[in-house]
């Protein structure tokens, strides 16, 4: 029970930080990571999770399902500086995406604070910065 717990919480992060398409490029993350299991494992896992695949196929988090909409719809810059994420927004914007970061409770997100087109995210680290900036602009890109 617990091997597939800690799984699931590799799967979590490797879906929000890469691009996976297929069952078989997660089994192959997963290897990467240290875990050895079948497509068939990935396959419940996935289930389980209530992953969905996006229209570009791209698997997402049930939870992130409305960050991603937000953040293509809206976002047109992202940029770091240490561990502070500024997020740049469509006018009127800030208020909708920050609202979709909260919701979608990122482990690396401290805090964020949002205006109407600009938002800033907080992180502990500038490691968790980057991967947050990193998993925005997965969500920016339609490929």
């Amino acid at each position: 029970m617990r091997k597939r717990v800690q799984r699931q919480e590799a799967i979590r992060t490797i879906v929000r930080r890469e691009r996976v398409r297929t069952q078989r490029d997660l089994v192959d993350h997963l290897k990467k990571e240290g875990y050895s299991c079948t497509q068939a494992t990935v396959s419940r896992d996935i289930s389980d999770m209530g992953l969905r695949k996006l229209p570009e196929g791209a698997y997402v988090l049930a939870e992130d399902v409305h960050l991603q909409r937000m953040v293509a719809e809206l976002v047109e810059k992202v940029t770091r500086s240490q561990q502070l994420v500024l997020v740049k927004t469509t006018a009127g914007g800030g208020q909708s995406v920050a609202a979709a970061l909260d919701a979608a409770d990122l482990d690396q997100v401290i805090g964020s604070i949002a205006g109407d087109d600009t938002i800033l995210v907080i992180t502990e680290s500038e490691q968790d910065a980057e991967s947050i900036v990193a998993g925005i602009e997965k969500f920016r890109s339609r490929s």
